[in-house]
């Protein structure tokens, strides 16, 4: 039989530079896991309290196993446990659920936890908080559910700083939401220490190390990009970021969840793509794209140089015993 050289690929070449790190972060995964390690205990259902992380591919698997997703606590029949979110959650929550003799687990990340106990300190002390976060979010209701109403302001931008009428400007402090632009978080801090010379500062970086090392990361690889996929949820804070990185740095970016949502007439033909994935997206949703990419291109494929990670949190206890 004669023979037959193979027909020459007619899909255009592309070049898909995946930034490092991306996806998971110690706290996700944490939370995850307990979801996960409650239905294994307690059986289904498994009662969660928002989200347990932004991401419906994570959440309708979660759901699969056995995880029922509400929103407030009085949704939760008696007799069953509810897991608390990787967001946070204020004060009240926990202390209803007590009040109804529910079993809770806390999925809380542990550097939100730390900017709790911060507020916390920072009011037994006198101090006022100037905020910085976003209105609305998840992280930032849990935080002020921490300090009694009024002893905390919210802030998003330099021009909210500039209409801040604190009653004492000599005694205040700031704390900042974990999943922020670094960039625009400097520039309201700029702005609040220029402003308040006084404020007190965290005694840490607020924002976490997974958001800065994945903003830093898209940073490293966008100006070698014609565009760039961040993999991420709409109401993912630390994914939105990452396309305000790229965009910032003169490259085009698109928000999507899955690989269908991949707006291709906007792709178009481009000599290199960029590549992430927030906090909360898994790896599996990386390959997802790649796979759909290279049914209409001749991909080559490099990952960025890598930001190691190698942060790990500890379970609960009654979880691993």
């Amino acid at each position: 039989m004669p023979y037959i050289a193979p027909m020459p690929s007619t899909r255009p070449p592309l070049h898909v530079v995946i930034a490092a790190p991306r996806g998971f972060c110690a706290g996700v995964d944490r939370a995850i896991k307990i979801v996960e390690l409650a239905i294994e205990r307690y059986g289904a259902p498994v009662y969660v309290r928002h989200e347990i992380v932004h991401n419906k591919f994570v959440v309708d698997r979660l759901r699969q196993l056995g995880a029922v997703f509400v929103e407030e606590l009085d949704e939760v029949p008696d007799g069953v446990p509810v897991v608390f979110s990787a967001h946070g959650v204020p004060k009240s929550v926990p202390l209803e659920a007590q009040g109804r003799g529910l079993d809770y687990l806390d999925a809380t990340c542990p550097l939100v936890s730390k900017v709790h106990r911060q507020a916390q300190r920072l009011i037994e002390a006198g101090r006022h908080i100037i905020f910085i976060g976003h209105a609305g979010h998840p992280e930032v209701i849990g935080t002020f559910g921490q300090v009694p109403h009024g002893a905390m302001t919210l802030v998003e931008t330099v021009d909210d700083v500039a209409e801040l009428q604190p009653a004492d400007a000599e005694n205040l402090a700031f704390l900042t939401q974990t999943t922020l632009s670094v960039d625009d978080t400097a520039a309201v801090v700029a702005a609040l220490q220029q402003r308040f010379p006084a404020i007190r500062a965290p005694r840490g970086e607020d924002i976490c190390y997974a958001t800065s090392n994945r903003q830093s990361a898209v940073k490293q690889i966008a100006r070698r990009c014609d565009r760039m996929l961040v993999i991420g949820a709409p109401n993912s804070s630390n994914s939105l970021r990452l396309v305000e990185v790229s965009e910032r740095e003169g490259v085009p970016a698109r928000l999507i969840q899955r690989a269908a949502e991949i707006d291709w007439t906007w792709i178009g033909n481009p000599a290199v793509i960029g590549l992430t994935a927030g906090a909360s997206a898994p790896e599996v949703l990386v390959q997802e794209v790649l796979d759909a990419m290279a049914e209409r291109f001749t991909l080559s494929v490099e990952e960025a140089a890598h930001i190691p990670e190698d942060l790990t949190f500890k379970l609960p206890r009654e979880l691993v015993a």
